[in-house]
């Protein structure tokens, strides 16, 4: 089973590893319904989606009707403004078959003015507070990719008191020194104030470039166990973090299998290790 631990402030006890529901965007209900089931059996509790992920969160209700109480649930929107924010909840409760989203996060908050959008008045954030106060949601979060994440979070978390933070992390982009100074520092103020800190693209082992795209994920991902079990480790070495899963359901019971085997090992090796994986940054 994979290890629980504190998701933030929440008291919620969340799997390490969290679903990405990315990876039914594109399947049928039956394969859904499948791939949900497997996440049960390694003890996963914690679900993230997003409006924009296909149909994913249609994907997720008639097996949710059943489930609900099983799981942390969260999901996002792109949309910017109060209106186009509130409408999107109602459609994702619906889709959902659910009265309340556990973690309502604004997704990919990256470009400035659409940030300044967001936060102003009549953005985004006025729904997110609002539906908080009503009960339809009752944790707020912000997610983004690039290289530029980790200083628009401090700014999102300067702005408000957010409960949890999404963005990237693995051995290529640590090597970046601007985004691992960004990212230590968003770390730490996250540790201080007990927000939650979840990782995407783990097993990301570049852009599809101008090969074939052989897997459902926007990025050729990590296939080889070792290098899998390797990326997943990197990971879940890092205390207090939380990994979000593969965006191929056919990849995901070998990333569920190293999340459950992970056991904290030295830094410095596991480094070595990631060093001798051919792979190339995915964000630059």
């Amino acid at each position: 089973m994979i290890e629980k631990i504190p998701f933030g402030r929440t008291g919620h006890m969340s799997s390490r590893t969290l679903f990405g529901a990315a990876a039914l965007g594109g399947v049928s209900q039956d394969v859904a319904e499948r791939t949900l089931d497997l996440i049960l059996e390694y003890g996963v509790n914690h679900i993230d989606t997003a409006h924009s992920y296909g149909a994913a969160e249609e994907r997720l209700g008639p097996w949710l009707k059943h489930h609900r109480d099983e799981f942390f649930l969260a999901t996002k929107t792109e949309k910017r403004t109060y209106e186009g924010a509130w409408a999107e909840l109602r459609t994702s409760l619906d889709l959902l078959h659910t009265d309340h989203i556990d973690l309502w996060q604004m997704h990919i908050l990256v470009d400035p003015e659409e940030w300044e959008t967001a936060m102003g008045p009549g953005g985004a954030l006025e729904a997110f507070v609002e539906a908080r106060e009503q009960g339809l949601v009752r944790y707020l979060g912000v997610t983004g990719h690039g290289v530029t994440i980790p200083q628009m979070h401090l700014r999102s978390l300067e702005r408000f008191d957010f409960d949890s933070v999404l963005l990237p992390y693995n051995y290529t982009m640590m090597q970046n020194p601007a985004y691992a100074a960004g990212f230590e520092t968003l770390y730490a103020l996250c540790l201080e104030r007990k927000v939650a800190v979840q990782t995407i693209k783990a097993l990301s082992k570049g852009p599809w470039g101008d090969k074939p795209q052989t897997r459902s994920c926007w990025y050729e991902p990590f296939e080889a166990d070792d290098e899998i079990e390797t990326a997943v480790s990197y990971v879940l070495n890092r205390p207090h973090t939380f990994l979000n899963t593969i965006g191929d359901v056919d990849l995901l019971p070998k990333v569920l299998a190293a999340a459950a085997r992970f056991q904290p090992t030295d830094q410095a090796e596991l480094d070595v290790r990631m060093s001798q994986i051919e792979m190339d940054p995915l964000f630059v």
